[in-house]
């Protein structure tokens, strides 16, 4: 049994999507079968929680051991750790916090997989957070994206503005919001689709989804910015992205990772073409 305790307005079903990846994935069978609690009360559907609230997860062993996502590599100072698509980076950090003093850096899309890294303590946090700020942590991504780019390589630029009420982010040519940089480079065409290697020399809000579907060539399996007609016909549901290596050029207390590239093992769907 898993519980936890409600900090503030919110539904069972976000609630469960950010503190508990376990409970998350078996969410809806976890309904059906009548083992969630709140405030000691058996519930069989998704409701309103407000502060104070006390949420129950009964979970069979299998089921707990589902966490959504492996440890990497660790040490006194950071946790890198592989997502699973469909988990919360908020419920990967739940999880983490509940074993020590880990800090939240960054965060993966729900359905973007690969990797995240987490600060253990002040100081550590301190370095990665400039290491972000200041692009001193590389970050590539595997993407499978719609038809045949262009050109082989390219550094793609345009801007990008965050529409917060319909939570997604428009790009265009013309110098709104936040200027993006996003390079690519074509690993193999397989079908109708093309792998990507992609590099984001900035990391905003949904930058390579948005941005490639803005090129014509949005991700495969992308719910907000693809391809209804190609994610149907495919049964599609999650982004075919992942967070594929991650090189650090830190300093100070993390000198010694300096240098220090990790890579996911994930590796994109071959038959999704």
């Amino acid at each position: 049994m898993k519980e936890f305790v409600v900090n503030g307005e919110s539904t069972l079903k976000n609630f469960t999507d950010n503190v508990c990846a376990s409970a998350s994935f078996y969410f809806r069978a976890l309904l059906k079968a009548r083992e969630i609690r709140v405030n000691g009360k058996k519930v069989s559907a998704d409701l309103p929680l407000k502060a104070g609230d006390r949420v129950q997860y009964f979970l069979t062993p299998a089921q707990m051991s589902k966490r959504g996502f492996s440890v990497l590599y660790e040490d006194g100072l950071v946790a890198v750790i592989d997502k699973e698509s469909g988990v919360n980076s908020e419920a990967v950090f739940s999880d983490l916090s509940s074993l020590g003093d880990y800090r939240f850096i960054h965060r993966l899309d729900r359905n973007t997989a690969g990797l995240m890294i987490f600060a253990k303590g002040g100081e550590a946090e301190e370095e990665l957070l400039r290491a972000f700020r200041e692009r001193d942590a590389e970050k590539i991504y595997a993407a499978r994206v719609l038809g045949k780019m262009p050109k082989r390589s390219a550094v793609e630029e345009a801007y990008l503005l965050k529409d917060e009420k319909q939570a997604l982010v428009k790009i265009s040519r013309s110098p709104l919001g936040e200027k993006i940089i996003t390079e690519y480079a074509v690993e193999r065409e397989e079908g109708e689709t093309s792998v990507l290697r992609v590099t984001l020399h900035t990391g905003k809000t949904h930058q390579i989804r948005a941005h490639m579907a803005f090129l014509g060539h949005p991700v495969a399996g992308d719910a907000k910015y693809g391809d209804d007609g190609f994610n149907r016909a495919r049964h599609l549901t999650r982004q075919q992205l992942i967070s594929k290596e991650l090189a650090l050029h830190t300093r100070g207390v993390l000198a010694y990772l300096n240098g220090k590239k990790f890579t996911s093992p994930q590796e994109l769907p071959s038959d999704v073409r």
